[in-house]
């Protein structure tokens, strides 16, 4: 009896083992293979009885492969690794013969891991049965493998004493050491085919007569879970919809893993189903396929249906790419900007041509002598200047002064020779329409390109779509603040790139134990200088581009990058400035007009022009009787450098100094008038009318003011236009129209003047007017009197409170003739200006 239940191979059922040599075959039954066995003559009697061949595709080839009473199949999964799919389409030999597989199997010098020793490893000796044939599946990942089993025991329950056998002793393959090998009884008739079909997990059940003409019954989810479940985790059982028309009838049965699916599909496959299990009268054959999902374009979908994690992720990247391909460029031309390389007048060609051409172009001779006269006299500010570049001290340096000083000219003088220099003009920048072109203008300022401006606009676009859509915005679109910040960032990268460039190699180095930020702290001399020009042009309370400039420049003066000038013409700087660096005191330099006798020979040197042009040439006798005059024009235009060149220019025409000055007077009244006094739309001044005739008036009697003195004027402090209810913001909008000139002593508002000098002629022609005088008074007095009419009307209220009261104090006398006494000053205010304004309007029925 033990000896029945031991395994035992006959070589007899295997006719290709009595051959003398290893038959090879075609890669997955690709080719022809004659058969073995089955020889005619004398021999014929002798393999009597004896099956043909079965191969990878069944008995001949067919596809199937049957099992005879006492005989059962058995699927062994997780023989071959699946990954190895690809292999099954490549045009060589891979497999052996079944016959040497057997051969393999009862050979003792298997290796531990190979996939006939795993078989043999997974039939224990105690299970009766004998194996006659092992069919070998690659693309399935495991065997089928017949066997026979003797009388008194079933194919079941062999399987379950398998079954129970790898359950106490799992075998791992070595490619898959967390799954063990399982194996299930073929209860139905597989189909061993060789086509480029290949494992899924969707498995789809056509249910099949089970033979032609039979009706077919559908079978239930139900039913189909009772007959799948054991062979793994069912994750979703899809029937076939309900309109429609596909014959056979199906349904779609997901496992939720791949082996599961490759299990069942090749021991359900071909399974009769009776009446009894659901299977109908005429029972259901079953016939299993593998069903590939639906991946077409499931990457694109899997993107359109998660916008809100793909569009921050597509912004992400397409950041990360701006930054990693153009960042580099951009600093680079930034650089080559600050360094001038580009630039043709630092071209020592250029230069030499230059200095050759000196002597033919003389005209080029007298402007440097023009300019020399004037830097003579501003010498001692431009040694500050360099002296205060020299230092290491990390502050701003503020040159202030009045349109036309010539702040510019001043600081291209005091950086003659210096190489690494960086002019940012803001007024094109603030007075640039929308974000693109605010950061084309700043982009422009510094060299940095590419820019592509159009983006701006398109991503604003893209993100507005995507908040209509998904609710939030993409992140695609960025503010102009952090644009901004974009260019500066880059900009101070390539400064302090150019700044290390003028440290000396390692081996020339005396600091070389110095990291770069302690070397540039060391060597002020080698920064770079930073002019920020027109700064506060148009300012306003909330400017993005003034904030950014001033937080930019102070981390540049912090980390001793580079030095930052700024040349503004706004008195009100430190306000803006002490937000970006409220720690530090600022280097201050304030520019006024030069000197008189400095302004008249800059003004003659105008007159004195190239020899041999006849048109702008004057005889001496003209050039004596102008120099006679031009002491009195001189006094009148002052010495703002603007003032003086067109003063130059309409003599050069031929005018003489006292008409050239009486036509830039009364041009200057006339710009005045329509610009402070008679301007109709108001717009969004800070200043009235009221207030800047208030200043013309007192400016032409006296030519300076107390800047106190004015504040405490009741036009200033009790102003009823909204836009001008504050004095100091009415004298800071007015000193930023260039009216007025604001002069400080240390630190604080002192003085105030005429915002040219040539206005302060113009305004005692202003105020000489008697028609215009009569009516800009009226309206003051008119102002006045609301004013004073308001507050005896906020005393009679007070009087008419405290007469209410059932009694009368003793205390509130004092209070009470306070308030008397204010009524009675006002009122005799106000009939003073009511006789006044009555003059004045007589007068202006009068007077033309």
């Amino acid at each position: 009896m033990q000896s029945s239940r031991r395994i035992f191979f006959n070589p007899t059922s295997i006719p290709g083992l009595r051959s003398r040599g290893t038959t090879r075959r075609d890669f997955y039954n690709a080719g022809y293979t004659p058969r073995l066995g089955l020889r005619k003559g004398k021999d014929v009697g002798f393999w009597r009885g004896i099956r043909r061949e079965s191969t990878e595709t069944g008995e001949d080839q067919t596809g199937h492969i049957s099992a005879r009473s006492n005989e059962g199949i058995l699927w062994f999964d997780n023989l071959f690794p699946l990954k190895l799919n690809w292999m099954l389409r490549l045009p060589w030999h891979t497999e052996k013969s079944l016959p040497e597989l057997l051969t393999r199997f009862n050979n003792s010098t298997l290796g531990t891991f190979e996939p006939v020793a795993l078989v043999k490893r997974a039939i224990p000796s105690s299970v009766p049965m004998t194996v006659t044939e092992i069919l070998p599946r690659l693309k399935d990942g495991g065997a089928f493998v017949k066997f026979s089993h003797p009388d008194g025991i079933t194919a079941k329950e062999v399987e379950g004493l398998l079954r129970q056998y790898l359950r106490d002793n799992p075998i791992k393959p070595w490619f898959n050491p967390f799954r063990r090998i399982r194996t299930n009884l073929v209860v139905g008739k597989p189909w061993l085919e060789d086509l480029y079909r290949f494992p899924s997990s969707r498995i789809k059940v056509e249910f099949a007569p089970t033979s032609p003409g039979k009706e077919v019954a559908e079978l239930s989810q139900e039913a189909l879970y009772s007959l799948f479940r054991k062979y793994g985790k069912i994750a979703e059982i899809i029937p076939q919809p309900s309109d429609s028309k596909i014959i056979p009838k199906y349904a779609h049965l997901d496992f939720a893993r791949l082996r599961h699916a490759i299990m069942a599909r090749n021991c359900m496959h071909g399974l009769k189903v009776t009446e009894a299990e659901g299977g109908g009268a005429a029972g259901t054959q079953l016939r299993l396929s593998f069903q590939q999902r639906d991946k077409a374009h499931w990457i694109w979908d899997w993107l359109t249906s998660h916008p809100r994690v793909v569009i921050p992720a597509v912004a992400a990247l397409l950041a990360t790419a701006t930054v990693a391909v153009f960042d580099p460029i951009r600093t680079f031309f930034i650089k080559a900007h600050i360094e001038h390389s580009f630039h043709l007048q630092d071209n020592r060609l250029y230069q030499w041509f230059k200095s050759q051409a000196t002597d033919i172009f003389t005209f080029r001779r007298k402007r440097s002598e023009e300019a020399s006269l004037i830097w003579e006299d501003r010498k001692q500010i431009i040694d500050t200047i360099q002296t205060a570049l020299m230092e290491t001290s990390s502050t701003f340096i503020v040159v202030q002064g009045p349109r036309g000083s010539g702040k510019k000219d001043l600081l291209t003088e005091a950086l003659k020779g210096r190489r690494n220099t960086l002019l940012i003009d803001c007024k094109p920048i603030q007075d640039a329409r929308g974000d693109s072109a605010t950061i084309c203008a700043a982009a422009a300022a510094v060299g940095y390109r590419p820019v592509f401006s159009w983006a701006n606009s398109l991503s604003s676009l893209v993100d507005l779509a995507a908040q209509g859509t998904i609710g939030v915005k993409s992140g695609f679109s960025e503010t102009l603040d952090a644009q901004l910040g974009k260019v500066w960032g880059n900009t101070a990268s390539a400064l302090k790139s150019a700044a290390l460039g003028n440290r000396p190699k390692a081996k020339e180095d005396k600091d070389a134990a110095l990291s770069d930020d302690d070397w540039l702290e060391a060597h002020p001399e080698h920064r770079p200088v930073v002019l920020l020009d027109n700064f506060l042009h148009k300012n306003e309370e909330s400017s993005i581009v003034y904030d950014k400039l001033s937080e930019w420049a102070a981390g540049l003066t912090t980390a001793n990058i580079a030095h930052v000038v700024f040349l503004t013409n706004d008195i009100s700087y430190s306000k803006s400035l002490s937000k970006a660096l409220p720690d530090r005191v600022f280097r201050q330099i304030s520019l006024g007009d030069i000197k008189p006798e400095v302004a008249k020979k800059f003004v003659i040197s105008h007159l004195d022009v190239e020899k041999g042009d006849p048109s702008e040439t004057l005889t001496q006798a003209q050039k004596q009787d102008d120099l006679e005059e031009l002491d009195e024009a001189i006094t009148a235009v002052g010495g703002r450098l603007t003032d003086l060149e067109f003063l130059a220019r309409r003599l050069k025409t031929g005018q003489t100094p006292k008409r050239a000055i009486a036509e830039m007077i009364e041009q200057s009244a006339n710009e005045i008038m329509k610009m402070y006094l008679l301007t109709v739309d108001k717009g969004e001044r800070k200043w009235s009318p009221e207030q800047a005739w208030y200043l013309i008036k007192s400016l032409s009697e006296n030519g300076s003011l107390r800047y106190n003195e004015i504040l405490l004027s009741n036009t200033f402090a009790s102003s009823l236009t909204a836009s001008a209810s504050s004095g100091e913001g009415a004298l800071e909008a007015l000193t930023a129209a260039e009216l007025i000139t604001i002069t400080s002593y240390k630190g604080r508002p002192q003085t105030v003047k005429a915002g040219k000098p040539v206005y302060e002629a113009a305004f005692k022609i202003l105020a000489e007017d008697k028609v215009l005088k009569s009516r800009l008074d009226l309206a003051i007095l008119t102002e006045l009197t609301k004013i004073e009419t308001k507050s005896i009307d906020k005393y009679e209220t007070e009087l008419t409170m405290l007469g209410t009261l059932p009694r009368q104090p003793s205390e509130l006398a004092p209070r009470i003739q306070f308030l008397l006494t204010k009524i009675a000053a006002s009122q005799q205010k106000v009939e003073a200006w009511e006789k006044d304004m009555a003059a004045m309007k007589k007068l202006l029925l009068n007077e033309y």
